[in-house]
């Protein structure tokens, strides 16, 4: 990684020390599995959950002989994510090995990129927020390269009291190594950059960013220095599988470091593991350099090269990506920078509020995604791909908002019951009779009634015309909630002589 600064010091990233203010300084390393049916230089499948060693050729085993093959969909996946991150797309790269050794991989080195790389430098967009005023901090991390590169198999050291196994199912897997700059100043940022660029991959499809499968995971690179200051010596985090767990090695590592040159002493760079359970970081080993990898192009694989009349057909078919659609939804949907940010996080959340909003008011729609659906999803701990209540579904209880059928709050218990039980919102209003009394008769009986009993609360309205929301509540109260509200608030106001 090019350690390179390009961010004036933000105070209010700063961690206090013993002696003073100090900044974290990261950079990340992102290992993105590329959605495709065949691993990189094999036939064998890619996919998750299969028997150990089910998915093994004999390139990925490494038998004598045996030739790697460079599957095309891989390249096109890193070269539709390169211009989905607005990166520089180099014509013409090189596969080199990567010599080290490990049990689960057969080869004794890794078929990756080195010196040209498939993809260049970049720019990822990322908002950090919101604050409590609602507000997002802006901030661009600089991408440094994607190459692609093979992955190493599965030691397994649980299944046998003196023997470890090896499955070999992820040798040879098609991998992305996105290697951001260090441009990030807080674990806030550094969350928001994964998230965002997981999110990125999503809409791009080119990988799935289950982070829980192992399709995605970060080495994080930390260093403290005092504000401005020359960069310090860093650590590296690896194979961090969750976007929380980065935000708390962040924050272990970078208080570790602080305390260790506060002490007196120095931060050795080596490589390190996260303990979720402890909170803190453990030493793995000491932090190779490339030369320690011996690099070199591989022999059995010719340099790739490919045209830009490649490049543009891949351009032209991307999909509409996050920043875009978030612009979008501003200007043509009138819908603010946080309700959009919020609706774009993912695509399934996209895509489920535009097929709610297709021909509707899109800021009610909004609304209702946000705070009732998405609401209603945390709440239970589901995702939006499992929502019980579809984007049809919405859609209609929003039609019988507009059509003034049912009241917004006959709407809510109406939301609650397709959320428990299902059924067609149309049907439901119908067979339980939730339609909103319009009826200007049986709401003014139902004023005249309340008035009526309260002539002590007339006098006060009357004195102060706020309070004619008490009788209004009344009327909804003793209506069931069924008249509408527009309708009663009129009247109400009519018979207290308050218009």
């Amino acid at each position: 990684m090019t350690l390179v600064d390009t961010r004036t010091p933000d105070p209010r990233k700063f961690i206090s020390g013993l002696t003073g203010d100090w900044e974290i300084v990261i950079g990340m390393e992102v290992h993105a599995q590329v959605l495709s049916e065949a691993k990189l230089f094999s036939g064998a499948s890619t996919e998750f959950g299969s028997e150990p060693n089910d998915n093994v050729s004999l390139v990925d085993a490494a038998m004598p002989g045996m030739l790697p093959v460079i599957n095309e969909e891989c390249v096109r996946q890193a070269v539709r994510t390169g211009l989905g991150l607005k990166a520089a797309i180099n014509n013409r790269s090189v596969f080199d090995r990567k010599n080290y050794f490990y049990p689960d991989l057969p080869q004794g080195y890794q078929i990756s990129q080195f010196k040209d790389p498939i993809v260049g430098e970049g720019i990822v967009l990322v908002s950090v927020g919101p604050d409590s005023k609602g507000q997002f901090d802006e901030i661009e991390v600089g991408v440094e390269r994607l190459h692609l590169e093979q992955d190493a198999g599965k030691s397994l050291h649980d299944q046998h009291p003196t023997m470890s196994f090896v499955d070999l199912n992820r040798s040879g897997v098609a991998l992305m190594e996105i290697v951001s700059k260090p441009d990030m100043r807080s674990a806030d940022e550094a969350k928001a950059y994964l998230t965002k660029l997981r999110t990125i991959l999503r809409y791009l499809g080119t990988c799935d960013g289950n982070m829980d499968e192992g399709s995605m995971r970060a080495d994080v690179n930390v260093s403290v220095r005092r504000p401005g200051g020359a960069f310090g010596t860093r650590c590296e985090i690896k194979n961090v599988n969750s976007i929380r767990f980065v935000g708390q090695a962040i924050e272990s590592e970078a208080r570790r470091q602080i305390a260790l040159i506060e002490d007196g002493g120095t931060v050795d760079q080596e490589t390190r593991l996260f303990d979720p359970v402890k909170g803190e970081t453990r030493a793995m080993r000491s932090k190779e350099d490339a030369h320690d990898y011996r690099y070199f192009p591989d022999p059995d694989l010719l340099p790739l090269e490919f045209d830009d009349a490649f490049v543009d057909s891949l351009r032209s078919a991307l999909p509409e990506l996050p920043d875009d659609k978030r612009q979008r939804l501003m200007e043509t949907a009138g819908l603010s920078a946080y309700d959009a940010s919020i609706l774009v996080s993912e695509k399934a959340i996209a895509d489920f509020f535009e097929k709610t909003a297709a021909g509707r008011d899109a800021k009610q729609a909004a609304n209702w995604v946000i705070n009732d659906l998405l609401g209603a999803l945390n709440k239970s701990g589901k995702s939006i791909e499992e929502t019980p209540v579809s984007a049809d579904q919405l859609g209609a209880i929003l039609d019988l908002i507009r059509a003034e059928t049912i009241s917004g709050k006959i709407a809510k218990d109406l939301f609650e019951i397709v959320w428990s039980e299902g059924g067609d919102p149309r049907e439901l209003v119908e067979t339980r009779g939730m339609k909103q009394v319009t009826d200007t008769g049986a709401i003014e009986k139902a004023v005249d009634e309340i008035i009526a009993a309260n002539p002590d609360k007339v006098a006060q309205a009357q004195a102060k015309p706020t309070l004619a929301g008490w009788f209004v509540g009344q009327v909804m109260r003793a209506m069931g909630g069924k008249a509408n509200p527009q309708a009663v608030n009129d009247i109400v106001k009519a018979k207290l002589g308050l218009e």
